[in-house]
């Protein structure tokens, strides 16, 4: 009996076109009796479909491996935190859960772990690559987060600033 691999590829481009490729094929063997016998071969296995939107407790690709999180919001990194996200994160996101280019971030918080948001807004091309919640957002919202240069600490401060925004 002859297994069929089937292995289709979906490349989707920004004008919304797609293109597709498949490969297959089947290899069989005979024994000594001349029956045929399946050969066996790992085969890679398309990532589940995850949905973009629920909750995950991933930490993301990067540094970020574990952020302390007090359980008061500092007020002071979040003042820090939204002057920076208004200068470099308003042309793509809101607060709200409105998209803009990139998806609202209200409840991001309540989502995602801190080292992943910390990860995503620092190494948003390898999370992109890498991270299945990441490669899921990609394929939802079909833009690439740009690197906004921002330090450690600022990008702790806009943490701190989500934080605040997702208690209110």
């Amino acid at each position: 009996m002859k297994k069929l691999k089937l292995l289709i590829t979906v490349f989707t481009f920004s004008a919304g076109v797609a293109f597709f490729s498949a490969c297959g094929g089947s290899d069989t063997n005979a024994d000594e009796s001349g029956s045929a016998n399946t050969v066996t071969e790992e085969t890679a296995v398309a990532d589940e479909e995850l949905d973009p939107d629920a909750k995950s407790d991933s930490k993301g690709v990067g540094k970020f491996t574990n952020v302390e999180v007090g359980a008061t919001i500092d007020k002071a990194m979040a003042a820090k935190g939204q002057a920076i996200f208004e200068g470099k994160c308003t042309a793509c996101h809101k607060t709200t859960d409105e998209k803009v280019v990139g998806p609202g971030l209200k409840n991001i918080t309540n989502l995602r772990t801190p080292e992943w948001i910390m990860n995503m807004i620092t190494n948003p091309e390898e999370m992109t690559k890498k991270d299945p919640v990441a490669k899921a957002l990609f394929e939802k919202h079909l833009v690439q987060m740009t690197f906004q240069n921002v330090s450690d600490d600022e990008t702790r401060q806009i943490y701190e600033f989500l934080r605040q925004n997702d208690k209110n």
